[in-house]
C-alpha cells in the first residue's frame, strides 16, 4: 500500500471512529465532523449495546495501532493487576514504547513512532530495542541512537517540530527534546493519558466475550 493510500485508510478510520489518528485526519475531522461515506452526514438509527462497545474497543485499538489480539493479551495483564481494569488497560498501553516516543516528541504519528523503533533508531538505557511492543519501566531513559541524530526526523523532533500536532507533554515523562531524551519517572495514571476511549466500555466488551 502506498503512503498516499495508509494516509487516505487513515482519515477514513478516523472520521469513521471518530477521533484523530494522524495530524491530518484532524484537519478533516474539523472540516468533515461526520462519518465516511454517502450515508456520512444522515442520521443512523441508535446503535446497540453491542456495537457502541465494540466501537470503543476499537478507537482504543486504533489510537495505539494494535492488533486485536495484542489488545487482548494487555487486557488480561490489567484484568489480573490491582485496581480499574479499565484504567490499567491504559496505563499499560502507555508504557509501550512506541507510544512513550510519540509522547515525548520524537515522533509525529503513532506509525513513525513504531517504524523509529523497528529500524533500530531508539535505545533504552543504553540498548537498541526494536520492538514497539516493550514495556518501558519507571526511570528508564529513552533516546535516539547517536548515529541517528543527524537524520532529518530527528532534527525535526528536536527543534520541537511536531509541538503543534502533538498533546502536551505529559507529566509521567521527562523530555528533554534537544537532546532527544525522555525518561519515564512513574507509571502514567488514566487522567494524564491524550488517549480518547470510555475504558469502561471496553472492559463491558470483553467481559461479555
Amino acid at each position: 500500500m502506498s503512503t498516499k493510500s495508509r494516509s487516505r485508510s487513515k482519515v477514513r478510520l478516523s472520521r469513521a471512529l471518530g477521533v484523530a489518528l494522524t495530524p491530518k485526519a484532524a484537519r478533516y475531522l474539523e472540516k468533515r465532523p461526520y462519518g465516511p461515506g454517502q450515508h456520512g452526514r444522515t442520521k443512523r438509527k441508535a446503535d446497540s449495546d453491542y456495537a457502541v462497545r465494540l466501537r470503543e474497543k476499537q478507537r482504543l485499538r486504533a489510537q495505539y495501532g494494535i492488533r486485536e489480539a495484542q489488545l487482548r493479551i494487555v487486557f488480561n495483564e490489567a484484568r489480573r493487576q490491582y485496581g480499574l481494569t479499565g484504567e490499567n488497560l491504559v496505563e499499560l498501553l502507555e508504557m509501550r514504547l512506541d507510544a512513550l516516543v510519540l509522547r515525548a516528541g520524537f515522533a509525529r504519528t503513532t506509525s513513525q513512532a513504531r517504524q523509529l523503533v523497528v529500524h533500530r533508531h531508539i535505545m533504552v538505557d543504553g540498548q537498541r530495542v526494536d520492538r514497539p511492543s516493550f514495556r518501558v519501566k519507571e526511570g528508564q531513559l529513552i533516546h535516539v541512537h547517536e548515529r541517528s541524530e543527524g537524520m532529518e526526523p530527528f532534527q525535526v523532533a528536536a527543534a520541537g517540530g511536531h509541538a503543534s500536532v502533538l498533546s502536551p507533554v505529559p507529566p509521567y515523562l521527562d523530555v528533554q527534546l534537544d537532546r532527544l531524551q525522555a525518561r519515564l519517572v512513574r507509571r502514567p495514571k488514566r487522567a494524564e493519558v491524550p488517549v480518547v476511549a470510555d475504558v469502561q466500555l471496553v472492559v463491558e466488551y470483553y467481559a461479555a466475550r
